[in-house]
């Protein structure tokens, strides 16, 4: 697709885009918290279901829309930028090179994330991916079977091509990518004292656009939400 043809957008459609999805899915696991909790899972778990039964159907369904108004039928051809090939080698050079930034980004930050969170935050319910000793193998099992197959796979595949293949070339001004990563940060409502460490650390991954090519931080993407997944299974590998 040729960059210079794409139609840009406002300011305020940018935002709005940018925005709607996480206040819906923040909605929706807020909302799903109780339910979530009395049926005995960690709150971690009504996250995941908002990114399933919100997030993946809203950006998914409104990229094949748009593919729908452009060329009369459903599809993604034609709307998401950034899908030059390079040459295989490349992703094992700059995957590895990127997550491994990323990585060292996140770790460096997680002091002002715990500050954000004391002094800020500390009215928020924190995250509670199970790992603390309260939840029963089977409980677990389920819910990072349910992690692999939406956090590691589902959410950032749509993720990307919605924000990256599909927002970011479509925004205004010299510091679109910066304002970009920011919005992106910001649509985690429900880990807002992050938005930092999340600007920062996830700036890298959008350096697949510099290389037209948005399969690169789909990668590393997937492999950043892999961590949390890895550390789940070796928990529960360990449990009697």
């Amino acid at each position: 697709m040729n960059q210079d043809q794409i139609e840009k957008h406002s300011m305020a459609q940018s935002v709005i885009l940018h925005l709607l999805p996480g206040i819906l899915v923040g909605a929706f696991y807020f909302l799903a918290l109780q339910p979530v909790a009395k049926m005995g899972y960690p709150s971690f778990f009504a996250l995941l279901l908002a990114f399933a039964i919100i997030l993946v159907p809203l950006e998914l369904g409104f990229l094949l829309f748009q593919g729908k108004k452009k060329t009369g039928r459903f599809t993604l051809r034609g709307i998401i930028s950034y899908q030059n090939s390079i040459p295989w080698w490349q992703y094992f050079v700059w995957v590895p090179i990127i997550f491994v930034i990323v990585g060292a980004l996140m770790t460096l930050f997680k002091p002002v994330d715990s500050y954000l969170q004391v002094v800020l935050f500390f009215w928020m319910p924190d995250v509670n991916t199970g790992l603390d000793g309260t939840y029963s193998k089977e409980i677990l099992i389920v819910t990072y079977s349910v992690f692999f197959i939406i956090n590691v796979f589902l959410a950032p595949l749509v993720e990307e091509l919605y924000f990256r293949g599909y927002l970011l070339p479509r925004m205004k001004g010299k510091y679109a990518i910066l304002f970009h990563s920011y919005l992106f940060a910001a649509i985690h409502v429900f880990s807002p004292w992050m938005i930092i460490a999340r600007t920062i650390g996830f700036f890298p991954i959008i350096f697949g656009t510099t290389r037209k090519n948005i399969y690169i931080g789909m990668i590393v993407h997937m492999l950043c939400n892999a961590t949390g997944f890895v550390t789940g299974i070796i928990y529960i590998s360990k449990m009697m």
